[in-house]
């Protein structure tokens, strides 16, 4: 989180300070005071000037969870958005009813991925420091990255068995990842992709 030091001889001259370094306004920002300014002698020398610490206010939650909400509205889906920050990543999972987070999911994930990438540019929009949003729908995310791993290592053992290269589905790019790492130490096989977005596929070849 971004935070400036600033001082001055009162409070809201060093606050004005740090408000102009940062480019933000009062709402925007919170701040302590780290050193109470003190008069000199007679108001003339051996004064102190004060000194406090100023962060901006993060509120990418807030403005995640509002297109967020406006989103599901609109699609008449009545899903939570549950919200938690942890340093620079926003990590969204949507809960509620089975059949409306299917909806929101789509096919291989093309809503929730379509939905993660509008909302990283929103809450990113505006903001003076880069966010990482991360989304996900219960727990589709985990169980469909644990079918990936069991896929790839089963078309993997194929194959191999048929001695010949095998061109897996077009997938996204966080799922071809997921195949990538599922099989970079295996002995017998090696992994690729090949061809154009949105058609890009891996390709598990033997090992020569």
């Amino acid at each position: 989180m971004r935070f400036v030091e600033s001082t001055g001889k009162t409070i809201e001259e060093a606050l004005g300070k740090a408000l102009e370094e940062l480019k933000a306004t009062l709402e925007e920002v919170e701040y302590e005071v780290l050193e109470e300014p003190t008069k000199g002698f007679l108001g003339l020398i051996g004064g102190k000037a004060g000194r406090i610490k100023v962060t901006l206010k993060d509120r990418s939650g807030d403005i995640a969870r509002g297109f967020i909400n406006e989103i599901l509205n609109c699609m008449d889906v009545d899903l939570t958005p549950n919200i938690e920050k942890d340093g620079s990543v926003l990590n969204i999972r949507l809960d509620g009813d089975g059949n409306q987070m299917g909806h929101m999911i789509g096919r291989r994930g093309e809503t929730l991925d379509a939905l993660q990438f509008l909302t990283n540019l929103v809450v990113n929009k505006n903001s003076k420091e880069h966010v990482k949003v991360l989304m996900d729908v219960g727990d589709y995310r985990e169980k469909r990255e644990e079918s990936l791993i069991r896929f790839s290592k089963k078309m993997a053992r194929a194959a191999v068995k048929r001695k010949r290269p095998i061109k897996l589905e077009p997938m996204n790019p966080y799922e071809r990842r997921i195949i990538h790492a599922a099989l970079q130490s295996d002995p017998y096989v090696r992994t690729y992709s090949e061809g154009d977005e949105p058609n890009r596929r891996v390709v598990i070849a033997i090992k020569k």
